[in-house]
């Protein structure tokens, strides 16, 4: 759904010639002639690309927030396309970490797509960021400007993270710009079950740097964007009510494959709470929640989080 509109804040036009035009942009194979935005221009920096399916499962979103917001709190900005699933996860984490990130549109920035997202696309201009279209600004969206708009996505970003993404997606239009524009392309392995991970394990198997846990992405940004690994600003984030012994076990079962409630209390009593299982499972289920390690996700499943 597409709604036409106007987002409040500063609003500016650029073109090559400005001192706060993206050097990334300039010299692209196909440079935008101008850049209409709304909110601070500063926000135009180099970053990285958090990107994924619009049909995201809570796996995809969790990932999202969850990489998206370690790359904010080291001071990376982030970029994606504003749309519903990974990319507004990725937004939501780098405003909540308060790190400026930027939403190219596939339209004019007064065509706000997808209209559910009005609020989120507020809270980026206020936090400092900016939502930013080479379309004017009155200018409606069509199927084709998305796929244009991509290459903005993918040479701002020094890497483009694909998050989740099916075949076909149009996910994968960004990571062949980022090739193209001799940018690094990540990706996070998921379920060979899964259809919306099909495209990122296709996208790894071609070559793509896997992100298998929080240590390789640490190592990844440092690498490129010169930053800590940040190991104390996270490590809240690791901190469980209960994880040893039995505990220990479900939540590396949860970590690996979100399960329903029957399930985990299966596990706990395969591991010698027979009597016990239900009240024992639920006391574990508040502690672990209430540490931030896991969440009931929208299909009833339990998985793991990332905030």
């Amino acid at each position: 759904m597409t709604a036409k509109g106007r987002l409040a804040g500063d609003r500016f036009r650029i073109d090559a010639r400005s001192s706060v035009f993206p050097p990334a942009l300039a010299c692209i194979k196909y440079p935008p002639k101008e850049l209409y935005g709304i909110g601070s221009p500063e926000a135009l920096r180099e970053g990285l690309a958090v990107i994924g399916s619009r049909r995201a499962t809570p796996y995809g979103t969790s990932a999202a927030r969850h990489f998206a917001g370690m790359a904010a709190r080291r001071g990376i900005a982030i970029i994606s396309g504003g749309a519903r699933g990974c990319d507004s996860a990725a937004h939501e984490a780098a405003v909540d970490s308060g790190t400026p990130t930027v939403a190219f549109f596939g339209g004019g920035c007064d065509w706000i797509y997808p209209a559910e997202n009005v609020g989120l696309f507020q809270r980026i201009i206020d936090a400092g960021g900016a939502v930013v279209s080479e379309f004017e600004w009155s200018m409606g969206p069509k199927p084709a400007m998305f796929r244009q708009r991509n290459r903005l996505i993918a040479s701002l970003a020094k890497a483009t993270l694909i998050v989740e993404a099916g075949i076909p997606s149009g996910t994968f239009s960004t990571a062949e710009d980022a090739i193209e524009a001799d940018r690094e392309v990540w990706a996070i392995p998921g379920s060979l079950a899964s259809e919306q991970s099909r495209g990122a394990n296709l996208l790894i198997s071609d070559g793509a740097h896997p992100i298998v846990g929080d240590d390789s992405f640490a190592t990844h940004l440092s690498r490129l964007f010169g930053v800590g690994d940040g190991r104390a600003d996270d490590a809240d984030h690791e901190e469980v009510a209960g994880c040893t012994g039995t505990g220990g076990a479900i939540l590396a079962a949860i970590r690996a494959q979100p399960l329903t409630l029957d399930e985990i209390v299966g596990l706990a009593r395969e591991r010698g709470h027979a009597a016990d299982a239900l009240s024992w499972t639920m006391r574990w289920l508040a502690q672990a929640e209430a540490g931030h390690g896991i969440a009931k996700y929208p299909n009833g499943r339990y998985g793991p989080v990332t905030s």
